[in-house]
């Protein structure tokens, strides 16, 4: 099935804008919240912004003012929005992002008409000047495909080119929902890079979506929202993968709340306590903040393992339905440095659990930062991020250095890791005060499963036939296959092994009609007693 109409988009992407009567207020945070040490909250890894001359007459609201209008982009006569950053083999930055007239007749409201622009910068943090007109376009975000081609996408479609430089050829996407419910329609989508050169994609609504090449259709695999269990009113995804996990950032822009998750696969994500970001994160090295009202259309820029050396937002200085033509209001993309954490890896053979008495954890030298040297020893903390979050979880025994690196032994009492486990947290400080953190890579941790998931099942000359596809990175292992309506097992079949984008047909035999396929339909994989994944099809 193809969906391309952009009324479809523009309808689901004013969703997210509310209307000119909608009371934007804060959602509460959970109490417990108030307990989170430094490092706990994804918003601890924001650095101070870069320093420049502040300048005081410029656009804007008074919490603004003064400000380093070099970071980022930012032009008196343009409203810019959305948009990330790319680096050449140059090293020079591009910063591909939409933008309107700030004179424009309905002022923020012209976003429809906006125009996506190509910018450059010798430096992350810009400041971004404007090379070229690419097209029409909203809410662009680019990536690069594994021929080195690349992408920008925008809502309803894309630009492509073999060059950052263009020139630019204009293309729509297909998408095949697989028998899925489609939340909220297909716009402010968002990619990550899988490890055979695959895409990853996150809709508006948290569907997730895999394209073997990232131009190929994209299928949608999951079965419902992946976002938290909150009844929030969820828009600007951002999803980008490591060397070790997926991370995704979501924005409840009703509670003005952003909320942080981690994944193995991709499918299946938990997440972390505490506030992805709020609008206090943008502070000056002397502690002065530029209090934005509204931060959106959040953004990576990842270093060479993955991990975020900056992200940039699209803001802006008041509440959009009051930005109008020729007034003193606009917005802007920032840039924000981020302590990007640090590489390391459990060295248990065995997997840990409550038996287990210590943990060996390597923390990996780089360029800057020596571990046998820099690391506050007492301060540190290891493993779940449960634990560590709120600053309880493994306690240093002893170190060994190795070469550069250093080994560190925790004692394995009130590391909270479980058996669901896949990336144990540090949480600590350097003997300078700095917070470090880091998600640890476990040896014996699978991260790329096979991921199962089947079509609707058919019912034809008194059979059901299951199509299940292994959408994955490994070969899926033979398992039983239950098929259960409505709460009831309908039927059991075997299962064989399944390659990676490869596909098997399962049958079930019984007396069965059409009416038994009627209602809510759970398909669960089982290894013995054990179910290993579900796909739910309502």
């Amino acid at each position: 099935m193809r969906f391309t109409k952009i009324a479809l988009c523009l309808f689901t992407f004013l969703l997210g804008l509310g209307s000119a009567n909608a009371q934007i207020t804060e959602r509460e945070r959970p109490v417990e919240w108030n307990n989170l040490i430094l490092g706990g909250r994804y918003m601890d890894r924001f650095l101070p912004m870069p320093d420049g001359e502040l300048k005081v007459n410029v656009w804007g609201a008074k919490d603004v003012i003064p400000r380093f209008i070099d970071n980022g982009i930012e032009d008196p006569k343009i409203s810019f929005w959305g948009g990330n950053i790319l680096k050449d083999e140059n090293g020079l930055y591009h910063l591909y992002v939409c933008g309107w007239p700030e004179d424009s007749p309905k002022g923020h409201m012209f976003w429809p008409n906006s125009t996506v622009y190509h910018t450059t910068s010798e430096s992350l943090h810009g400041p971004y000047k404007i090379v070229e007109e690419i097209g029409k376009g909203h809410n662009p975000e680019a990536f690069l495909l594994a021929d080195g081609r690349v992408v920008i996408y925008v809502i309803d479609g894309y630009y492509i080119s073999d060059s950052m430089n263009g020139p630019w050829s204009y293309n729509h996407f297909e998408f095949d929902s697989r028998n899925r419910r489609i939340i909220e329609g297909l716009s402010n989508l968002t990619f990550a890079s899988r490890e055979d050169g695959s895409k990853l994609m996150v809709c508006r609504g948290g569907g997730v979506w895999i394209s073997k090449d990232g131009i190929s259709p994209y299928r949608q695999i999951s079965d419902q929202r992946v976002y938290p269990d909150v009844d929030g009113r969820f828009e600007d995804p951002v999803v980008w993968r490591d060397e070790l996990q997926y991370h995704l950032i979501v924005n409840d822009w009703l509670g003005r709340i952003a909320y942080y998750q981690r994944s193995k696969d991709g499918i299946n994500w938990i997440t972390e306590d505490g506030e992805a970001y709020t609008p206090d994160i943008s502070r000056h090295k002397d502690g002065k903040q530029e209090k934005w009202f509204k931060y959106e259309r959040a953004k990576v820029y990842q270093d060479e393992y993955g991990r975020v050396e900056q992200m940039n937002f699209a803001v802006i200085d008041t509440i959009k339905w009051n930005d109008l033509p020729n007034d003193n209001h606009s917005s802007k993309n920032i840039c924000i440095p981020m302590n990007k954490g640090l590489r390391i890896s459990v060295l248990n053979k065995g997997k840990i659990t409550d038996y287990t008495q210590q943990i060996a954890l390597l923390v990996k030298a780089e360029e800057g930062f020596n571990p046998q040297t820099d690391l506050d020893l007492g301060s540190l903390r290891f493993g779940s991020h449960r634990k560590v979050n709120y600053g309880y979880g493994s306690r240093v025994i002893s170190v060994h250095p190795q070469k550069r690196d250093l080994i560190i032994m925790f004692d394995a009492h009130g590391c909270g890791i479980t058996e669901e486990e896949f990336a144990p947290k540090l949480i600590g400080k350097k003997k300078s005060g700095e917070m470090i953190y880091g998600y640890a890579k476990l040896p014996y941790v699978d991260y790329t499963p096979a991921i199962l998931s089947a079509l609707r099942p058919q019912f034809k000359n008194g059979y059901i036939t299951l199509k299940v596809e292994n959408f994955g990175l490994s070969t899926s292992k033979s398992c039983d296959v239950i098929l259960v309506v409505n709460g009831q097992p309908l039927g059991k079949a075997k299962l064989s092994a399944i390659k990676p984008y490869g596909e098997k047909i399962v049958i079930f035999k019984g007396s069965f009609t059409e009416e038994s396929l009627k209602g809510k339909i759970e398909i669960l994989y089982q290894k013995g007693d054990k179910t290993i994944s579900k796909n739910t099809l309502r």
